[in-house]
Order: C-alpha cells, then structure tokens, then sequence
C-alpha cells in the first residue's frame, strides 16, 4: 500500500523545506502519493467524494505542510473540516478512516528551543498539534509521531535541509 502524502503549502515555489521535501518524495513513485491542496483547489472548492476516495485507498496518510500561527495552512483545515464527514469519518457509520495512520510532516520557521516549557512559545509541537491528534483519534485512526525541522524560515542550512528530506522519507518508511 503506498502512503499518501497531502502536501499543504499555498507558496511551494517559494518554500525552502517543503519544496525539497517534495523533490525527495517524487523520487519514489511506486511507494508514494503527492496530492498538494492548493494545486488541485487553487479556488478552495473541495471535491469532496474525490478525497474521500483518495483517502480510502490508502491506509499511510502524511499531512505536510508549514506551520501558520500554531496551526496549519488555511486550506488544509477546509480540507479536514469539508472531508472528514459524519457518517463517512466518524458518528455510528462514519468509519472509512479506522486504523488508518496519520502522521504530520511540519516545517517550522522557528528554533526548536523555543518549542518547549521553558521557550519563548512555551509549549512542545506536540502540544501545538493536539487539536490535530483529537481529530485523527476521534475518527477512530492511529496518530503517529510528527516529523519536523525547525529553523526554516532563516536558521536552517541548505545542508540540513536536504538531510531533513533524507530524514523525512526514513521517517515515512519506519511509521507505514
């Protein structure tokens, strides 16, 4: 089964990290699905039963995307809030998504040292995304551990990025 990776990045083109994230996953066709959001619905309108569809064929779901004031891209929560539909997703016949894996791929702009109790953020990426991990367990799917890099606005090196996307691919192979 390959993995399905929903790439969430309303400036790719302009990406350091997500952009060399996605030249690292093209390398592997036969094993990965690059779905980008905001290529497919430049005008934010969903098909739905599409995503769906896409959804139920895979059972490795990547979100990857950039974090936006300790959330994600506007599209990507359109996306979760207009796909993960009552009685598909959850509710007493809503069950397409159980067992499922859902992991999350984050760039992120600042140092990582600020994403802990004693940082100037004060909370851990995983308390950052635990909006995200509700939903993923109340669909009755499994959360995997997220993947990020820090410093990807101005910090992190051409070097330590091309390793992340090294990193990034081992992470998808180890959680599948």
């Amino acid at each position: 089964m390959k993995t399905l990776v929903i790439l969430s990045h309303p400036n790719i083109d302009d990406s350091r990290v997500n952009k060399r994230w996605k030249q690292e996953l093209v390398q592997y066709p036969n094993e990965i699905t690059i779905h980008e959001l905001y290529k497919e619905y430049p005008n934010g309108k969903i098909d739905v039963e599409r995503e769906q569809r896409l959804l139920e064929a895979h059972d490795h779901i990547i979100l990857q995307f950039p974090l936006y004031w300790y959330s994600y891209p506007p599209l990507l929560k359109k996306w979760l809030d207009d796909v993960f539909t009552h009685g598909w997703a959850y509710g007493s016949r809503g069950k397409k998504l159980n067992r499922k894996k859902f992991g999350t791929a984050i760039s992120i702009g600042d140092k990582e040292a600020n994403y802990s109790p004693a940082g100037s953020i004060t909370f851990t990426v995983d308390e950052v995304i635990t909006p995200f991990k509700a939903s993923i367990i109340h669909v009755g799917a499994i959360v995997l551990p997220y993947f990020a890099v820090f410093g990807s606005s101005f910090q992190a090196s051409d070097e330590e990025i091309n390793q992340s996307a090294k990193d990034y691919i081992d992470y998808i192979f180890k959680h599948k």
